[in-house]
């Protein structure tokens, strides 16, 4: 396996995403995935698509991968093929094999490189001698060389260098090395001035039933941990290890225990957001600063102990905590001794009003002010990004629940059978995974540059409508689902429903593919002068092309140059910013509100 130096989340132009929750429903990840390079251009931000209702359409679409999920016995089956390749390839034993692969970090084409190129020096790094370098006795006594006591050949054992050593001695050495860790690994001769390695032969024959346990986790782990392509599932108990075919894709993968993560940095999956920004919010939730900032903008030192003091009542009249005790004015920060009716008593005080026209205390109110508005800002988008993570593990609950027990309660009462209810799972498969990019776009637009304003307000524009396509979708699939789970029979209303889901479904996923897009390319569709440019507004509007039917062609300036470019045969009308089909009386989208 070779190595990669380097990853670029911006040359992401792929995604699985829609495969973030699979394990609710079928074990599709289980299996090894490969994405195929031809489908960069088809789509940038791949949700799920509930146009069709070919199930074997959704089934196929869920196996484009770029990552496989491993088992234990699939690393163990992983280990034997490259081992059993390097023995055949190099006419060594597979111990030797094993050897090499461990040292060169299981990359087979390194082993070949460095081999081929010069082999003493690899046996003589690696510890793989031609041999030995004493011979071992043979039907006589010897010294072992730990102990120093005297034992027949039968009771000594020696690596490839002949070094002879007790069984005893050599299950405390191995036993020791164990312990201590994934070393033993690289285990080498107990000799001091031998560098001879041991073999996986030695430790099964000495060393214990545990020990040998042990050093057979280690040298399944290694595996996972010394490649560079491949990386331990980081959710609690899970035992699954991904491999990633590096600079296919987006990094976001799924695990087989249905735990989405990003594979670069192992944080949950937060695509359109870059892992370098994720790791400075992270950080920012969970740092001092923002404990001092909160400190900063809401008290006020005591003027003799310095210790902070929050205001908790409505005069200002403060007493600092015993043993200090003293007695100040809040405002001024002056002695309360020297307050009164002339200062303006308890609800305001003269002398501060006087000194901040003098300037005198613009430096501290100033630095105190800037305090709470950073605070404020932070509070601003961390509770958004806060209820959003909470949303969306309610719906990973609900979604839970729709699949073990409401959908087969509603076939029923429907009268239909639960292949024609997909649409609903699929519906709640999308609330999810927007939930987590709407999540991760709050710590996005906490980290935009404040000057760029024409950047943050084409933001917030596209955050703003995704946001308002997900909540009437949340709510549809949350609240008027009900009402069919609570009838008594079969709905006459209940083909229309499935209209208004789908395609509130199709509407939510067009939103979110083009505020993803536009936050992959950094916002590029806002031109140098502020304005968003019209061919991206358009394909960011109407999440197609200009040639798509419910785009404007490149220059034009108003609706009435084209008034019928968007009217179908039929007599519907496309609407622009989501695409659905609105009869042709209609003067507002049915499906999003917008006016035609």
């Amino acid at each position: 396996m070779e190595s990669e130096d380097d990853f670029d989340m911006q040359d992401a132009n792929e995604s699985a995403d829609d495969d973030f929750y699979s394990g609710g429903e079928d074990d599709a990840v289980a299996g090894a995935y490969t994405m195929d390079s031809d489908d960069a251009d088809v789509a940038d931000y791949e949700f799920i698509d509930n146009d069709s209702d070919d199930s074997d359409d959704l089934a196929s679409h869920r196996h484009q991968q770029n990552y496989t999920v491993l088992s234990e016995a699939d690393i163990r089956q992983r280990q034997e093929d490259d081992i059993t390749r390097i023995s055949t390839v190099l006419s060594i034993s597979k111990v030797a094999a094993a050897i090499l692969l461990r040292y060169y970090k299981w990359s087979v084409s390194k082993v070949h490189d460095e081999w081929f190129a010069d082999e003493e020096k690899v046996r003589k790094a690696v510890g793989l001698l031609e041999k030995p370098v004493i011979k071992f006795p043979d039907g006589r006594e010897m010294t072992c060389g730990i102990c120093f006591d005297s034992y027949t050949c039968d009771r000594l054992h020696a690596a490839t260098c002949g070094h002879p050593f007790c069984d005893s001695c050599w299950a405390g050495y191995i036993g020791t090395a164990i312990n201590d860790g994934p070393g033993c690994l690289m285990l080498r001769c107990p000799d001091p001035s031998c560098a001879a390695a041991v073999g996986q032969d030695m430790m099964n024959e000495l060393a214990s039933d545990e020990d040998k346990e042990k050093h057979s986790r280690y040298f399944v782990r290694s595996y996972v941990e010394d490649n560079r392509k491949t990386k331990w599932c980081p959710a609690p108990g899970c035992d699954y290890a991904v491999d990633f075919i590096v600079g296919s894709g987006s990094y976001d993968v799924t695990c087989r225990c249905s735990y989405g993560f990003c594979w670069n940095c192992t944080e949950e999956a937060h695509r359109p957001v870059d892992c370098s920004t994720v790791a400075k919010w992270i950080l920012k939730n969970s740092a001092e600063s923002e404990n001092m900032n909160w400190i900063l903008a809401n008290s006020k030192p005591c003027p003799k102990c310095k210790r902070p003091i929050e205001k908790n009542q409505g005069c200002m009249h403060i007493t600092c905590t015993p043993p200090c005790k003293f007695e100040f004015c809040w405002l001024c920060l002056g002695a309360w001794s020297d307050h009164g009716e002339r200062t303006g008593g308890f609800y305001a005080c003269n002398r501060y009003e006087t000194a901040k026209q003098e300037g005198v205390y613009d430096e501290a109110e100033k630095r105190r002010e800037m305090a709470k508005n950073s605070l404020e800002r932070y509070t601003h988008y961390y509770e958004r990004w806060a209820t959003n993570q909470s949303s969306r593990q309610k719906a990973l609950a609900d979604l839970q629940q729709m699949q073990t027990v409401h959908l087969e309660k509603l076939s029923d009462i429907q009268c239909q059978p639960e292949s024609q209810l997909k649409f609903i799972t699929e519906a709640w498969l999308q609330i999810v995974e927007c939930r987590r990019v709407l999540k991760w776009t709050y710590a996005y637009g906490f980290y935009l540059p404040e000057h760029e304003h024409a950047k943050r307000q084409f933001f917030e524009y596209l955050q703003g409508e995704a946001e308002s396509g997900l909540e009437r979708l949340h709510q549809c699939a949350e609240k008027e689902l009900q009402v069919y789970l609570n009838a008594e029979g079969p709905s006459k209303d209940f083909n229309e429903f499935r209209t208004k889901l789908a395609g509130l479904t199709s509407v939510t996923r067009n939103y979110f593919e083009n505020l993803v897009r536009a936050l992959e390319n950094g916002l590029s569709d806002v031109d140098a002068h502020g304005a968003c440019s019209r061919t991206g507004s358009s394909k960011t509007l109407g999440g197609a092309s200009s040639k798509g039917r419910g785009g404007r062609s490149k220059g034009s300036t108003s609706r009435s140059s084209v008034p019928n470019r968007n009217t179908d045969d039929s007599g519907h009308w496309s609407c622009e910013y989501c695409t659905f089909a609105n009869i042709k009386i209609a003067t507002v989208c049915a499906m999003c509100q917008q006016r035609r």
